[in-house]
Formats: C-alpha cells, sequence, structure tokens
C-alpha cells in the first residue's frame, strides 16, 4: 500500500564543479563535468542514489556535441534511467526541469530523478588559441546544431545586427527605463547598484568564475578592460559563458529519501511555480518596456508565496532589464538582495545552466535558514519564463502551472511589420553597437510609422549627431520624430528630426 510520502517531492542533493585546469590539454569535458557533478550531489545526499535514478534531464549544452548525451552519461554514472532526455535551449529551462520532475514524482511515475548541465567553453577556447584539440569524447560527425538569433528573428534583425541576447535586451534596458520616468544616467546608476550586489552575492562560494567585489562604477565606466558592447552596457554588465562549470541536483520522494537514509533537515521541498512565453520574434511584441510573460509568471509564484513572502531570491541575470524588471513586478525596492549565487557576470554563465548552479546555492540557503525561496529563469530574447518556489514544508503542486493564457489577455494590438519602409517614423527603442575597441559600430532604431506599422533601421557611426543623441546621458530619444530613407546597400536609415 503507497503512502503520501511516495508523492511528495523533495530536493536531496546538490554538487557542483568548477574546472580551472593550467593547461587547456588537461580540461574536462561536459560529460565529466556532469559525472562530477552527480557524485557530489549523491555525497550531498548522503546516499548512494545514482544507480537508482529513473529520471534524467540533462540541460542543452552548446561548447562540446555528444552523439547521446543522455546515454553517455547514464552510462558513466551506472544508471539506467526509463527515462533519459537531452533538452532544448533556453536559460528557464533547469527551472523547468526541476519542476516537471517534482510533478512526475507526485504523480507517481518517479522515485528518484536528476537534472544536471555543463559547459567547458573556457577550456575551449584556450585550446583554440594554443592550436590543441582536446582528447575528449570524439564528437559525432552529424548532430543537431542549436538554434541561433538569426533562426528565429526576422532577417532583417540579422541584417542589422541586433539578432543575439547582447543587442537584442538593451531595447528593453532604454525603453523600460524610459517608461519609468528616469534619465539614462540614472538607470545605468541603478543597473551598477545592482550588479554590484550580484558581484558580493559570490562571496565564500568556490564555484564562482570571477570574484568580487565590485563597485558599481567599475562595472559601468568603459575601460580598456570593460568595453562597451551595446548601448547600454559595458562587458561587465552582461553573461559571461567563458566557463568550465557544471551543477546537478538530485530529486526524489519523500518515501525514497528516507528510505534512502537523507536526513530530513537537509531536505528542500518544491512548493510549485508558473511559466509562459513571449511571442519567439521580438518584433512580434506589442511593446518593450515590460514583458507580460515576465509579469503573469513572477505574479502567480508570489501569490504562491502568500503572507510568508521569499526569503531568498535569484532574480535571472543575464543582462540588468531582467531583474529591474523583475523586482518592479514583485513590488520589491531598489535594495532587493537579487541572488544567492553572484549572477551570470560575475558567478558565471554556463549558457543554459546557470540557473542549476542557482537551484544548488538556493538550496544552500534554505538548509541554512529555512523559509521559501523563489528561482526566475528567462531563454533566448526575454521569451520564456519560469519561476519555481521551495521551500521548508510540503505543498501540494498545482498539475497545471502555464499561466500562458493570462500573458496573452494582456497583450495589446501588435504592430506590422512594414519592409522596406520610409517617410516619418518616430522612435521606439534602440541600441549602438560598438566594435571591439570600443569603436562604435552603427546605431540601430526600433520605430513607428505614421500608420502605426513598426520598422528597424541603421544609424551610421558617420552620423555623430545621431549616435550622440541615442547615448545622452540627460534623456532618453525615445519619442523623437524622424525620417526614413534607404541608404545605397538598401538598409534603412533613420535621421533624426
Amino acid at each position: 500500500m503507497s503512502d503520501a510520502a511516495d508523492y511528495i517531492p523533495v530536493i536531496v542533493g546538490i554538487g557542483e564543479i568548477a574546472d580551472r585546469p593550467a593547461d587547456p590539454a588537461e580540461g574536462l569535458e561536459p560529460l565529466a563535468l556532469m559525472a562530477e557533478a552527480l557524485s557530489r550531489a549523491a555525497a550531498d545526499a548522503g546516499a548512494a542514489m545514482l544507480p537508482a535514478i529513473d529520471s534524467l534531464d540533462i540541460v542543452n549544452q552548446v561548447s562540446w556535441p555528444y552523439a547521446d548525451p543522455a546515454g553517455q552519461l547514464a552510462g558513466r554514472i551506472g544508471a539506467s534511467p526509463a527515462r533519459a532526455v537531452y533538452g532544448p535551449v533556453g536559460g528557464e529551462s533547469p527551472i523547468r526541469y526541476i519542476h516537471e520532475a517534482a510533478l512526475r514524482i507526485q504523480r507517481g511515475e518517479s522515485r528518484i530523478a536528476a537534472i544536471c548541465g555543463a559547459e567547458s567553453t573556457s577550456t575551449l577556447a584556450k585550446a583554440a588559441k594554443a592550436g590543441l584539440t582536446p582528447d575528449w569524447t570524439p564528437k559525432p560527425t552529424q548532430f543537431e546544431r542549436p538554434l541561433r538569433g538569426r533562426d528565429i528573428v526576422h532577417p532583417a534583425c540579422a541584417r542589422l545586427g541586433v539578432d543575439q541576447p547582447i543587442t537584442i535586451y538593451p531595447f528593453y534596458d532604454n525603453a523600460a527605463a524610459h517608461h519609468w520616468g528616469q534619465t539614462p544616467a540614472e538607470a545605468l546608476a541603478e543597473s551598477g547598484i545592482l550588479w554590484s550586489r550580484y558581484a558580493a552575492a559570490t562571496a565564500g562560494n568556490p564555484h564562482v568564475w570571477l570574484t568580487g567585489p565590485f563597485t558599481p562604477a567599475e562595472i559601468t565606466t568603459p575601460s580598456p578592460a570593460n568595453r562597451l558592447i551595446a548601448y547600454p552596457y559595458t562587458k561587465m554588465m552582461v553573461a559571461n559563458p567563458m566557463v568550465n562549470q557544471g551543477a546537478a541536483l538530485l530529486i526524489a520522494s519523500l518515501a525514497a529519501a528516507r528510505a534512502a537514509g537523507v536526513p530530513e533537515h537537509r531536505m528542500v521541498h518544491i512548493l510549485g511555480g508558473a511559466a509562459a512565453n513571449e511571442p519567439r520574434d521580438y518584433l512580434q511584441r506589442d511593446h518593450y518596456h515590460g514583458s507580460h510573460a515576465q509579469d503573469a509568471v513572477l505574479e502567480a509564484v508570489g501569490a504562491l508565496a502568500g503572507d510568508e513572502g521569499f526569503r531568498a531570491l535569484e532574480l535571472y541575470s543575464c543582462f540588468p532589464c531582467v531583474p529591474k524588471m523583475a523586482r518592479r513586478t514583485l513590488g520589491l525596492g531598489p535594495d532587493v538582495q537579487p541572488t544567492v549565487t553572484g549572477g551570470l557576470t560575475f558567478f558565471g554563465a554556463p549558457l543554459n545552466n546557470y540557473m542549476t548552479h542557482a537551484a544548488c546555492a538556493m538550496v544552500r540557503r534554505l538548509r541554512e535558514g529555512g523559509g521559501q525561496g523563489m528561482l526566475y529563469g528567462q531563454g533566448e530574447f526575454v521569451t520564456k519564463h519560469h519561476a519555481l518556489v521551495l521551500g521548508d514544508a510540503p505543498s501540494p503542486l498545482a498539475p497545471d502551472y502555464s499561466v500562458q493564457a493570462l500573458a496573452d489577455g494582456r497583450r495589446g494590438p501588435v504592430p506590422a511589420f512594414a519592409e522596406p519602409a520610409g517617410g516619418a517614423a518616430t522612435l521606439e527603442t534602440f541600441t549602438v553597437i560598438y566594435g571591439r575597441e570600443g569603436e562604435v559600430g552603427h546605431g540601430v532604431v526600433i520605430l513607428r510609422l505614421e500608420d502605426g506599422s513598426r520598422a528597424l533601421a541603421r544609424v551610421p557611426a558617420e552620423d555623430r549627431d545621431g549616435i550622440a543623441l541615442l547615448t545622452a546621458q540627460d534623456a532618453f530619444p525615445i519619442g523623437r520624430a524622424g525620417r526614413l530613407v534607404q541608404a545605397a546597400d538598401g538598409v534603412a536609415v533613420w535621421q533624426a528630426a
């Protein structure tokens, strides 16, 4: 006869590794990092649980492709899971995997589940620079290439270089700050203070990649070591993917955890969460000063937390606009501590796997002092949103965690995209893209035309007045009128009135 404890999911083990080889030839490949992280998670649980894993989720990794990553990892750890899945791209995906593993346990479909991921980007970059090829598991001759920005967005975005996260998120940062009534200088100051709090959170964590602390001025002031990348972001304001890091979690039913001898004071309960998406092509969104999907997700988990609220937070931090928007939706003040991990700049950004590390950090925090913690992850271009609540007491999980209908119901009319476009055009949001030496490449503006449609255009580096307008610190040019003309290369150019 089954017991209620058979259907209560708990996190029982966490494991992390940061690999810093002096010689890149000695660096560990992602499979080895994941196997070690899982071994450490089992040691953390105090139980030999790896052979009993019946569900395995591997976070999508980019640095080194494998023919069968789930099967190859299972073989390394001596497991034969009935379910072994290699997931799609998405910074929110570790949170989804934890959530869905908990739901499978609640439904009685699983007893012990593992979530893990790793990247070896730093070692591979150093090896390439040294002319070395790591002696790792051979790559398959054919493999599925992860989607790139240009696979998702409108071709016009790729032509102008705004098809990657680093050049897309600035559209949100600038539009949101203007919407909140800030000047560019005030928005940059908020980002610097917020990022310095992320940096401070790395203290004492042996798995971090870039140790702090860093002052707000060090983070936001351009320098040869901290070049501008895409306005308003410097290098120290963006995710740092050049790391070798792996992380893993073990999730079990309460009954399985007790049978394995896991001490109950080290178990952390999974209480539920929410998820929603924005349209994948960011030109098909109604505005850029916020995200309906983010709002719906954070409001749902805030309600789930109830009057107790959250003792600790992890607000995704690929770029400053994400936690800045999130803390406002959550009704939190500017003095919020947004992380238990350190952020994707300072802790490190092992591409899709940062939130696995964040979950490990949250488990440590809740083991220390109890209460409830919230993990919020994001994927693609402010596109995919998933948040999860952890706590020190069980609570039934809602079987359906989607709040997509709520997000979609709030969405306003989406402007048609016009190409080619010409005539009068008002600036909706913008960025400036810089070269590796800090030189201006060109500005990119999203515009509204007189008929209400939307267009994308360039501000050439030669238009010094136009670039100065975009980068002025006293006022945003959003709402500024101008005119679209076609350049000799066929790309639309915006000239401010």
